[in-house]
């Protein structure tokens, strides 16, 4: 700061000028005045009183003002002592000459200082002259307590006077105008007290019309209390028609510098107590995200074990269980783990933003807790997700196929094993050694007849084969027990063929002996074993079960059914030509007498037989056009549940299109103040909110097709995946756009930029926006910048895409551009500004003591201090010293200063 020349003139009486004009304009400073005897007494007891407040500190104190600055020793020890400063060494004789040169050094002093000494030396100073030492120790006090005394852009006089007015203006009573008849009543030095320490003085008890009193409460409180000296009597002040202004002001500057420290501790710990309270936000705001990043992080590493485990259930039930458990999953456990990853974001982004503006470094999560990390994560999970859903409706798929082989294994083994029962006895037999020629002829027949069947039930033993070959392949849980019965049966028939073949052998070696053969009975277990053989065949099928999945499979079943209703009437053709030959035995044995034992020596089948099962076929084909009907009615049902699907989701599905197209352009679109666009955007995120029960009904629809075990649908591209994947997405995506938003607000109120400001910005962001999608290229950066007045060379144009755009990714989101216009303008606090706040508290020491912390700061604040400062290492430091320049540092993230 640039020295203030003062010049002081003293003739019979004493003038000062100053070059700012602040004393040529005070009209009561008349050179007659200035001989009032009231004037000479009080200012002789006022510069006395403030002498020795501060030559007491150096151990001594003045009686006679003129007398005792004489030989100069206390003068230049008074300048040292309100100065700070050493001045040379004074001569210590004690003749004339030495007492006139320790005077001459100390009115250099004061001349140094900026103050010009007209008309005055130090002879009249050694003389005793009374009023030239007044005057000079008022120059003293002008310059050292009260020059630099500064208010609103006044200083000196009038700032110490703007000073006393707004610090009483509240009370009642009170209106300093001056330095001399404002302040004869007294009120005006207790309201001084009161505002500043309310606790010594009941303002509410003075009176206006009691002066003495309430001048010499001031004087008493201030001394026992303030430590400023009494320096003036309450009887001269009220006594005098105009008070000397020179006493009155330089006792209320020692309020001043006594309430001034005061207040700038107050503000410097308002401060440190502002910065404190981010950093504790901000530091909870981090505890938050790594609390928060390890649970998500934790239940990905538990559920991915469980998504990843493919051991297939071996019945339908337990699979089916599998798949409501991992809808459960879908419909329950996953959406909450969506919104707290999606919050995860918002988070980070909002700490982010807080410390970019709070001027703090940049939050670094944990390592592997980074939201990339966390998108990885997630990333990781969806796909075995996907992967395990997959695997489900494959494994149910392969359960029922090998359920449906199951069951058809049992039916076709038990018809077998029923058909080849006491066979292998009835080849064994050696009936044909004591048959009769008839006997031996139908036996034969008999035989033969038993060949063809067992040829019948080749294809038979073959299918059990070829099913079981399947079970296998299927990985069939009970596949060891099929094998056993396949191979018992494959086994046997092995065994048939043999001992068919030794009975055949046997039978050919009698046959030769035996002419006689009965042709009817013959003709008729030759038809009759093909057409029961048939009749067999056809009740299998009719009985056959089947598994289709769509309409047009079930059909071609309907089909092969009516062509099967068709070949019934050549069928029953060969049905009544096959009895027709029982009926033509019956007929000769009746036409020529013949006693019939009523037993076909070659066949076991009887017409009765034919007959029954005849009827039973009948009665199974409106049986089977039944339960075929029944599928083509579920098929229906099937279809229809894919068409009400399809329906759905080919609405949805463009619908969350289009709302994210629409949201990737809403930030940029929107007019208004930040408010308006908040309040538009939760309107937006209200509308996805309320449309969420499509969603809750579309996978309503889609549990319905996958319990009716639905697996593809031609009438829709979308999935339920799809669907799901494109909804969380939506909801991400206007949840980050909100939170884009909240940072704009958050960074236009810490950086105080105006709304006009903002809309300026934004309509210079959106002309040169030409892809409408929130971001701008580099050249499109460029031009914005040359528009709104930058003069940017390419070094300069690099440098401020570093800040832009630091990861490098081609383009300037909106939110970077807005920091990027707010930064360098904005004002923020700095460890400079901390630091100083804290050498303040700590009284200018390097260190600070806990008990300056305590008292100082609120408890809180104190303790969070005390628990972070390091202990201060220095020479003739008090034990628990704290550093509080390495702590502000830290709390910038930047190294000592």
């Amino acid at each position: 700061m640039t020295a203030v020349e003062t010049q002081i003139t003293y003739t019979n009486s004493y003038t000062i000028q100053h070059e700012d004009a602040y004393m040529t304009q005070e009209e009561d400073w008349d050179r007659d005045l200035l001989l009032d005897p009231a004037w000479e007494k009080q200012q002789r007891k006022t510069f006395t009183a403030w002498c020795n407040s501060h030559l007491r500190k150096a151990g001594t104190q003045i009686e006679n003002i003129e007398e005792d600055f004489r030989n100069g020793l206390k003068l230049m020890l008074l300048l040292e002592v309100i100065s700070g400063e050493r001045l040379p060494k004074p001569d210590k004789g004690k003749m004339r000459f030495h007492k006139i040169a320790n005077v001459n050094k100390a009115l250099d002093f004061i001349c140094s200082k900026g103050v010009k000494l007209v008309s005055i030396g130090a002879e009249e100073i050694v003389d005793g002259n009374v009023k030239m030492t007044l005057g000079m120790i008022w120059t003293i006090i002008l310059r050292f307590a009260i020059q630099d005394i500064s208010v609103e852009e006044t200083s000196a006089k009038e700032g110490l006077l703007l000073w006393c007015q707004r610090k009483t203006a509240p009370y009642r009573n009170v209106n300093v105008q001056n330095f001399h008849i404002s302040w004869k009543d007294g009120l005006a030095l207790c309201a001084l007290i009161h505002r500043h320490r309310p606790d010594l003085i009941d303002y509410s008890k003075l009176r206006k019309d009691d002066p003495i009193g309430n001048l010499n409460t001031a004087f008493e409180v201030a001394e026992k209390y303030l430590d400023i000296p009494k320096m003036l009597d309450a009887e001269d002040i009220v006594n005098t028609p105009k008070p000397d202004e020179k006493a009155i002001m330089t006792y209320v500057s020692c309020f001043y510098h006594a309430f001034a420290g005061a207040e700038q501790a107050e503000t410097a710990a308002n401060r440190i107590c502002k910065v404190l309270a981010v950093n504790q936000e901000n530091e909870k705001l981090m505890e938050e995200y790594e609390k928060l990043a390890s649970e998500l992080l934790e239940w990905i590493r538990r559920t991915i074990p469980w998504l990843e485990n493919r051991v297939a259930e071996q019945t339908m039930r337990a699979m089916q269980q599998k798949l409501e458990d991992f809808r459960d999953y879908r419909r329950v456990h996953k959406p909450p783990r969506v919104q707290e990853k999606c919050q995860l974001e918002i988070n980070f982004n909002t700490l982010q933003t807080k410390l970019r503006l709070s001027n703090r470094p940049a939050f670094m999560p944990s390592e592997g807790k980074m939201v990339s990390d966390i998108a990885n994560a997630w990333k990781g999970l969806e796909q075995v997700e996907k992967g395990y859903e997959e695997w489900l409706l494959t494994e149910i798929r392969r359960l029922e196929r090998l359920d449906h082989l199951a069951e058809k294994f049992k039916q076709k083994c038990a018809m077998h094993e029923a058909w080849t029962t006491g066979k292998e006895d009835l080849l064994s037999q050696k009936d044909y050694e004591s048959a009769s020629l008839m006997e031996i002829r139908a036996l034969m027949r008999k035989h033969e007849a038993f060949e063809s069947d067992l040829a019948a039930h080749q294809d038979r033993v073959e299918q059990i084969a070829a099913i079981a070959q399947e079970l296998n392949e299927l990985d069939y849980h009970d596949a060891a027990t099929v094998n056993t019965r396949c191979q018992g049966i494959c086994d046997q028939w092995d065994n048939l063929g043999t001992l068919t073949q030794k009975r055949r052998d046997s039978l050919e070696r009698v046959e030769k002996l035996w002419e006689t053969i009965d042709q009817l009975y013959l003709e008729f277990a030759k038809r009759a074993a093909p057409f029961n053989n048939w009749m067999d065949g056809a009740m299998e099928d009719l009985q056959d079960m089947f598994i289709v999945h769509s309409i047009e499979e079930i059909q071609s079943l309907i089909t092969a059914h009516d062509q099967f209703k068709a070949t019934l009437p050549e069928a029953d053709k060969e049905r009544m030509a096959t009895l027709g030959i029982h009926n033509e035995i019956l007929k000769i044995a009746q036409t020529y007498g013949i006693k019939l034992s009523g037993i076909n020596p070659y066949t076991n089948l009887s017409s009765q037989d034919i007959s029954t099962k005849w009827d039973t076929v009948k009665h199974f084909v409106p049986l089977r056009d039944q339960m075929l009907q029944e599928e083509v009615a579920r098929q229906q049902a099937n279809e229809r549940l894919r068409r009400q699907f399809a329906a759905q989701a080919n609405i949805i599905g463009p619908w969350i299109q289009t709302k994210m197209e629409e949201i990737s352009h809403v930030s940029v679109d929107i007019a208004g103040s930040l408010e308006e666009q908040m309040n538009s955007l939760k309107q937006y995120e209200q509308n996805i909110i309320n449309y969420k029960s499509n969603i809750d009904k579309l996978e309503g629809d889609h549990q319905l097709i996958q319990e009716s075990l639905i697996f593809d649908n031609k009438h829709t591209n979308y999935t339920m995946e799809h669907i799901r994947v494109g909804w969380e997405q939506l909801l991400t995506t206007i949840a980050r756009t909100i939170n884009e938003v909240e940072n704009q607000i958050l960074t236009r109120d810490a950086k105080g930029i105006s709304q006009e400001q903002l809309n300026e910005f934004r309509a210079s962001f959106n002309h040169f926006d030409r892809k409408r999608n929130g971001m701008m290229d580099p050249d499109d950066f460029r031009a914005c910048l040359i528009s709104m007045g930058y003069d940017l060379g390419e070094v300069e144009f690099a440098r401020i895409m570093t800040l832009v755009d630091p990861n490098n990714t081609g383009v300037v989101t909106f939110q970077a551009f807005i920091d990027f216009m707010t930064r360098e303008t904005a004002e923020t606090d700095t460890a400079e500004q901390v630091m100083a706040s804290f050498k303040i508290l700590a009284s200018d020491k390097n260190y600070i003591t806990v008990e300056e912390l305590r008292r100082e700061l609120p408890p809180e604040q104190a303790e969070y201090c005390i628990t972070r400062m390091t202990r201060y290492v220095g020479p003739d430091c008090p034990s628990g010293a704290l550093d509080y320049i390495s702590f502000s540092s830290a709390l910038y993230g930047e190294s000592d200063l």
